[in-house]
C-alpha cells in the first residue's frame, strides 16, 4: 500500500473536469520501484471531523466494551451514484500520536499527537460518533471523534503500470 495523500488540502491537487488529479511515481512508501503490474487506487474524503477532548475519564474503558475496529455507514459518492458505503474504522498509534485508520491500516486522521502511547481502543458512539482511549501508561485520556459518517470513498479504479 502507499499513501498518496494524508490529511491533504485541495491544493495539493490538480481539480479535473470531474475528479480531482494526483500523481504516482511507481514507488512504494520506502521509494522502492514496484513491479510493472495492475494497480488498484482507492481514497476517502475525510472530514469535517470535530474531536473533542474529553480528558480523563472517571474509568478505564472495559476490555469486553472496547473494541479493534467498528462498523460505520459512509455518506454515499454522488459522482459513483452509489449507496452509503459500510466501512470498519479502527483506532492505532506510532511515535506520532493516535490516529483512526480503515480495518485494512489505510490511516485517515490524527486524533491526538501525544507521543509513548501503549494502547488505544474504539468504541461506536451512535451513528455519527466514536470515542476513543489512549493511555501512555500513566492513565487513560478520551476523545470523542464526531461527524465519521460524513467522511466519503471513492474507487480510482484498476490502472496498469509499465
Amino acid at each position: 500500500m502507499r499513501v498518496l495523500h494524508h490529511e491533504a488540502d485541495l491544493r495539493e491537487f490538480t481539480i479535473g473536469a470531474d475528479a480531482l488529479v494526483t500523481q504516482w511515481d511507481g514507488k512504494n512508501d520506502n521509494g522502492v520501484d514496484l513491479a510493472a503490474g495492475k494497480y488498484h487506487a482507492r481514497g476517502f474524503l475525510v472530514g469535517p471531523l470535530k474531536v473533542e477532548d474529553l480528558s480523563e475519564p472517571a474509568a478505564a474503558p472495559s476490555e469486553n466494551n472496547s473494541n479493534a475496529a467498528v462498523k460505520v455507514k459512509l455518506m454515499p459518492n454522488p459522482l459513483a451514484n452509489d449507496t452509503r458505503v459500510l466501512i470498519g474504522l479502527a483506532a492505532a498509534f506510532d511515535n506520532n500520536g493516535s490516529y483512526l485508520k480503515t480495518n485494512d491500516g489505510l490511516p485517515l486522521f490524527t486524533i491526538n499527537k501525544s507521543p509513548n502511547l501503549s494502547r488505544v481502543s474504539i468504541m461506536k458512539k451512535g451513528d455519527k460518533s466514536v470515542d476513543i482511549w489512549q493511555t501512555d501508561g500513566a492513565g487513560f485520556h478520551q476523545f470523542r471523534i464526531s461527524n465519521v459518517d460524513q467522511m466519503m470513498a471513492f474507487d480510482c479504479g484498476e490502472f496498469e503500470l509499465k
